[in-house]
């Protein structure tokens, strides 16, 4: 045997001799990037175990495929099999392995709890992490969409301002604009004067938005969070922070400990509220009455409220498990349903804006009309 892992160990090494630097950190890019990559290995992993394969036979195997039987050593997750081989064999757990090449959620996952079934605890992080993915698509949908619509209305102000109002000023100069028409007019010459301010105001405001969005704490925020795009990242990081919490506390994890786990990973708003909610938790309250004592409303009133019944059951492992899942499928349509709402906003302020526009317009010929005769 001793003789075999020898053999194993200069053939990984040989194979990693064969890529070069920037390959290796290509390779980690790719597999850190890429998530359908990753549970992809993570799923192969979990099913050779289930069928009494080792870690290492399972890497071995694994790096077989994707290294064509050898032939294609510089294949990114091939490199990345054989570098997590080569940890394993340096006495590194797997979730060490990972250093460099998964996200530090995920290593916190399969470091945290009873890391003995390595199997269960694979599946936990791929069901956690494909959760949070479903997430994803419908919150760029809610986001993306009304912001190109107001785009759209900007370029509009724009092309009226710039291209129908000025000739119609100048078929009439001494013309004392009134009503819709002068503030088509006064629109108008502001645009033209501060276009640039006109053009950059929405995508400034989504950067600040975007760099704040994970920062921003206290009580403005709270108060924030009922109003999108706040409260679709409210939904999306209470999931994510309830499935991971359930994947722990299911392996076996304490909450407190679990909380302390989720917490060295998270930025300042889940931090913020973690701290908060460990506090009484450490003072004797269950994980529902701790949430509820924050006065946050994180993740959701009703999650608190399910959570304060179950955390006084024998099962509450199983029934938090169940209800992150159950508020997954909900919250995919509810972050839906929010989208279509934000989109018909949208789509009825670029009308009204077109509409205003044309009416003002209608009326400038009308005034011009007046004066002429």
């Amino acid at each position: 045997m001793a003789q075999e892992e020898k053999k194993h160990s200069e053939a990984l090494t040989r194979a990693m001799k064969k890529v070069g630097a920037i390959e290796i950190q290509y390779a980690k890019l790719v597999t850190k990037m890429s998530n359908k990559t990753r549970l992809k290995m993570y799923r192969k992993i979990a099913s050779l175990m289930s069928n009494r394969f080792s870690l290492m036979d399972a890497l071995d195997l694994l790096y077989d495929g994707a290294s064509n039987g050898g032939r294609s050593p510089s294949e990114p997750i091939a490199i990345a099999i054989a570098a997590w081989s080569k940890s394993l064999q340096n006495g590194l757990t797997f979730a060490e392995a990972l250093k460099g090449w998964a996200p530090a959620r995920e290593r916190l996952m399969l470091s945290t709890g009873d890391v003995s079934n390595l199997e269960s605890a694979l599946l936990n992080l791929i069901k956690v992490t494909e959760g949070t993915t479903k997430m994803v698509r419908p919150i760029v949908g809610a986001v993306a969409y009304p912001s190109f619509l107001m785009f759209m209305a900007v370029l509009i102000l724009y092309g009226i301002g710039a291209y129908m109002v000025p000739p119609m000023q100048d078929a009439a100069p001494n013309v004392r604009w009134r009503g819709s028409a002068k503030t088509l007019v006064d629109v108008s010459d502001w645009i033209r004067t501060y276009w640039q301010v006109a053009f950059a105001s929405l995508p400034a405001t989504m950067l600040i938005i975007y760099a704040t969005i994970g920062i921003w704490t206290g009580f403005i925020r709270s108060f924030f969070d009922n109003l999108p795009p706040w409260s679709l990242y409210k939904v999306f990081t209470g999931i994510s922070w309830l499935l991971a919490m359930s994947a722990l506390v299911k392996s076996g994890t304490p909450v407190s400990t679990s909380l302390q786990a989720l917490r060295r990973d998270a930025n300042p708003y889940l931090r913020e509220r973690i701290d908060k909610t460990l506090t009484f938790v450490n003072n004797g309250d269950n994980l529902g009455q701790a949430l509820e004592k924050t006065g946050l409303e994180f993740p959701d009133r009703e999650i608190i409220a399910d959570l304060k019944v179950y955390s006084e059951l024998d099962n509450f492992e199983e029934a938090m498990d169940k209800l992150a899942n159950e508020w997954l499928e909900d919250s995919v349509y509810m972050i839906e349903q929010k989208a279509s709402v934000l989109n018909m906003i949208a789509l009825l302020s670029v009308g009204g804006i077109i509409a205003w526009a044309v009416m003002g317009v209608f009326d400038m010929q009308d005034q011009i009309t007046s004066a002429m005769g």
